[in-house]
């Protein structure tokens, strides 16, 4: 019987979430990104505006 093989990178088990929501925007090329601390991520955003609502909408009051 063949040795076991080793996960492909990125296949792992997820990393732990955190419970806290602290939101961010970020931006790769022409997009804008919203992502959280708890592991959230929003979509692709060409508008910085729809971007930061994202996040707004997502972290808890």
């Amino acid at each position: 019987m063949p040795p076991p093989r080793e996960p492909a990178p990125g296949t792992g088990p997820a990393p732990a979430l955190s419970t806290d929501h602290a939101t961010s925007t970020s931006e790769r090329g022409s997009f804008s990104l919203a992502a959280c601390t708890c592991g959230w991520r929003g979509p692709a955003r060409r508008s910085r505006d729809l971007a930061r609502k994202d996040a707004a909408a997502h972290a808890p009051e």
